[in-house]
């Protein structure tokens, strides 16, 4: 991913610009969510498209105690650019990195035998044991180990690892499926089991230094969820959860990206004249067009064709017909903005341009695709890089 930490003279085609000391005040305002939990912040996908690194290190300045990957190439990175510390990864598949992930003191999910079989074998190689958390599938049905007889077998045998001196069992944890759903069914009756299970393990002499089930959404709004630790990750970033549970001011959030590009063209064109591939605009009257130099492949939705809001000098413009690979135009009703003039795409709204979630909104989808697919095309900008104070 490119990144920058300081603007240059010329503008930049487009930018994505990171407020880090936002994403600092939002790990803060997390922490007073679940004051009694200690806090895990999800950095996956390039910390949901904002950079992994430079997030994490702001993450951790502001308190977070954990730090939380989807892939173990992910959390070594992390390991790798001098991040100390908890880090959990938990997306493996066969043949995984587990020697690497051990020696680099990284917490490893393990969902059923065969990873649980892969780490045992790898903590042997390493010479030092692993820290390996067991996860309960409680009823996403995505990774997770079911309840019943396949958690009796697997907390079975972690535990006679563990006795062997091969592996340390330093979590229990699971994840849901609807808590960013206020009142859904299954968000009572996951947590039921997933208490079912922890206690299970804890009975056959399991002694987890965390149990976590809590998202972003169950640390908003379901302190019964928090246990001993809190995982959050869009919330991280400023963005809601779920437009159902509030916005993120709501919450005491402000979203840490601001998209912006540099018009690439002004010109001037008649009524009737079509716009973009397919012509699925086409100009109501003589009027103005601007050229932005963003398209899908740098992550904005072709879903936004013809939707898609965008901030130029102080007017809220749409999306002038499809989004192409490399650009999109919007009408701008006979204003005549410089060329290089800024057209904001979101940010946090201070000065009433769209968010995260308009765009969300605009393509049929929700805010955590939309910051997180802008595409390394786009440099990252990072602001107040120091800690506060």
């Amino acid at each position: 991913m490119s990144e920058r930490t300081a603007p240059r003279t010329a503008p930049l085609r487009a930018r994505a610009e990171i407020d880090l000391a936002a994403l600092r005040a939002n790990v803060r305002a997390l922490r007073a969510h679940a004051p009694g939990a200690a806090l895990m912040a999800v950095v996956k996908s390039e910390a949901y498209g904002h950079g992994a690194v430079p997030c994490a290190r702001a993450a951790v300045a502001a308190g977070a105690d954990w730090l939380g990957t989807a892939t173990p190439e992910e959390a070594l990175a992390l390991r790798a650019a001098g991040l100390p510390g908890r880090i959990m990864c938990w997306l493996w598949t066969p043949g995984g990195p587990w020697c690497e992930a051990i020696e680099a003191d990284l917490d490893v999910s393990v969902s059923g035998m065969w990873a649980l079989a892969e780490v045992t074998e790898a903590a042997r190689l390493a010479g030092r044991p692993a820290r390996v958390q067991l996860k309960a599938d409680t009823g996403l049905g995505r990774g997770g180990c079911q309840p019943g007889d396949d958690w009796a077998g697997l907390v079975r045998e972690a535990l006679r690892a563990e006795a062997e001196g091969l592996l340390r069992v330093t979590g229990l944890w699971s994840h849901f499926a609807c808590a960013d759903e206020p009142g859904h069914p299954s968000i009572a009756a996951q947590l039921g089991r997933f208490r079912e299970m922890v206690a299970y393990a804890e009975e056959q002499g399991a002694r987890p230094e965390v149990r976590h089930i809590a998202n972003s959404p169950a640390t908003l709004t379901l302190p019964e969820s928090h246990f001993d630790l809190v995982r959050t990750g869009i919330a991280t970033y400023g963005v809601s959860p779920s437009p159902e549970l509030g916005t993120p001011a709501d919450f005491g959030l402000r979203p840490v990206m601001t998209l912006s590009a540099s018009l690439a063209l002004v010109k001037h064109v008649p009524g009737g004249h079509g716009v973009s591939y397919g012509h699925r605009y086409v100009t109501p009257g003589d009027t103005t067009l601007g050229l932005v130099p963003l398209g899908y492949a740098d992550g904005i939705p072709r879903h936004a064709s013809s939707a898609g809001p965008v901030l130029v000098e102080g007017k809220w413009r749409t999306i002038a017909g499809r989004v192409a690979m490399d650009q999109f135009v919007v009408d701008l009703g006979g204003d005549e903005p410089a060329p290089g003039a800024e057209a904001v795409l979101f940010g946090p709204g201070d000065r009433g341009e769209p968010t995260a979630e308009d765009w969300a909104q605009a393509a049929g989808t929700i805010a955590y695709e939309i910051v997180t697919r802008i595409g390394t095309r786009v440099p990252r900008v990072y602001v107040n890089e120091e800690q506060d104070g």
